[in-house]
């Protein structure tokens, strides 16, 4: 007989529910609820067990409830001691591979809190002297869940998990926003042209374009340091549907000032915990600011393409590092492709903002069944606006360049710097120098002193494009 054919297969358990009966693999530390949930969602292939920040955030949240439970009497202290080693483990990223559940998935999260329930009830169960799945002695539900709903404990995770990861994006958009105020500096003796609609407008310094975009990821940074603390209201204590049934009196406050004494000082428990649970609000608001990160940085990325287009027939006021070779089959050719990968990640973040926005729509009543979709959406947003950004800050805006006689040439040949004189002659005589310089390709100097209007003194004066830049400069 076929050798194969012999073979045993894996090793399993045999674990219940109240749907029944079900095989779990005999090393896994998640059960049941878990494989059920597996063979439910195979959506995306993304499982929970890749966003490491909501994995330890779920922890600390199991932690907290453990200590408070054990406070007020309702667990016992061995029981209570492994679930919060165990807890620990997973915020030392222990363990998350067990995290099996897929990230797009029904029940408003419950499959991942049974993940985590069924995880951390096996890891105590080891450090009890208990083999995996004997539950009599440390059950998901009964001991890891107790006085908790998915409904208080995922969405108070998923604002623990983004709370903490705008921080890191904040961090990056600094580091962009510290490189853009170098350029600032590298090239304020730089004299440019300035444009409007793409047309000639008046003279400004390179520096001053860089040190503009350093105030707009400035500014930026503050919307998020604005928001980010909304996400610091938690409705864990509300169970179910926000008047906490089966939470004992001072659950809400117990876990809450243990949840802060494991490190997030910042967290507060929301005022009406009815509204708190079936309220997405605060995810929008989150996601509009993002969105607007994403207009922003994408309108600078625009902009990087354009001052480096060229060499030969396009701006090139600016050099970008070559970071890799442009073509398949025009030789020396090199593109633009830092800033345009952060173009497309800025699309991706306003296509995010849509789902997010129709899912915060989508809660019914009591509940938003879709909090899945907008965490995993946010997490993204928030995920590729940081690379995005120090891969922008790193890759290419570090190595910008200047080309000087280019900038200089423009302003010199420029329409644009009629603009002086117009203080001096009127908008209507200004008008006429700069539509016959345009149409004769004589100079405005030329003209100027031609018609009598101002001495080559006054003239050459005025129109030092140094003279011209002041404006705009920081005070």
């Amino acid at each position: 007989m076929d050798e194969a054919m012999t073979a045993p297969g894996p090793a399993v358990r045999t674990e219940h529910d109240s749907l029944g009966s079900l095989a779990v693999p005999a090393d896994a530390y998640y059960g049941i609820q878990t494989q059920r949930a597996i063979e439910n969602f195979p959506i995306t292939g993304v499982t929970i067990g890749h966003f490491h920040h909501l994995i330890r955030a779920l922890a600390m949240v199991k932690k907290a409830a453990a200590h408070a439970n054990m406070d007020l009497g309702i667990l016992d202290p061995p029981i209570g001691g492994a679930i919060s080693r165990a807890c620990d483990d997973l915020v030392a990223d222990r363990y998350h591979d067990q995290f099996r559940v897929d990230v797009f998935q029904g029940g408003a999260g419950t499959s991942t809190n049974m993940n985590a329930n069924e995880v951390v009830a096996n890891v105590a169960l080891e450090y009890l002297g208990h083999a995996r799945g004997e539950y009599q002695f440390c059950h998901p539900n009964d001991h890891v869940n107790l006085s908790q709903s998915t409904n208080d404990v995922y969405p108070t995770s998923i604002r623990i998990a983004l709370y903490t990861r705008l921080e890191d994006l904040m961090k990056a958009m600094g580091e962009l926003k510290g490189t853009f105020e170098r350029k600032d500096a590298e090239f304020a003796g730089v004299i440019k042209m300035g444009r409007t609609q793409l047309q000639d407008a008046v003279p400004m310094t390179l520096g001053q374009e860089m040190g503009a975009y350093a105030v707009m990821v400035g500014e930026d940074i503050r919307r998020i340091e604005e928001v980010r603390p909304l996400l610091a209201e938690m409705n864990l204590g509300a169970t179910a549907i926000g008047t906490g049934i089966n939470a004992p009196d001072g659950y809400a406050a117990l876990v809450r000032e243990y949840l802060n004494r494991f490190g997030l000082a910042a967290f507060v428990t929301s005022v009406n915990l009815v509204e708190a649970t079936q309220d997405a609000g605060v995810f929008v608001q989150v996601s509009g600011v993002l969105k607007r990160v994403a207009v922003k940085l994408s309108k600078i990325c625009n902009d990087l393409r354009l001052l480096s287009s060229g060499p030969r027939t396009g701006l090139h006021e600016i050099n970008l590092p070559p970071v890799q070779p442009g073509s398949s089959i025009m030789p020396g050719k090199v593109n633009p492709v830092i800033p345009e990968v952060v173009n497309q990640i800025c699309f991706q973040v306003i296509g995010n903002d849509v789902t997010i926005s129709m899912a915060a729509e989508a809660g019914q009543l009591e509940l938003n069944a879709m909090e899945p979709v907008i965490f995993f959406n946010l997490n993204r947003s928030i995920e590729i606006l940081t690379n995005g950004c120090l891969t922008l800050a790193r890759r290419c805006v570090g190595g910008i360049t200047a080309n000087a006689n280019v900038c200089r040439t423009y302003v010199e040949r420029s329409i644009g710097i009629v603009t002086a004189l117009t203080p001096l002659l009127g908008y209507e005589k200004a008008a006429e120098i700069a539509k016959e310089a345009l149409a004769t390709g004589r100079g405005i100097s030329d003209l100027a002193i031609e018609r009598g209007h101002i001495s080559r003194e006054q003239l050459d004066e005025l129109l030092r494009p140094e003279n011209m830049i002041g404006r705009g400069k920081k005070t």
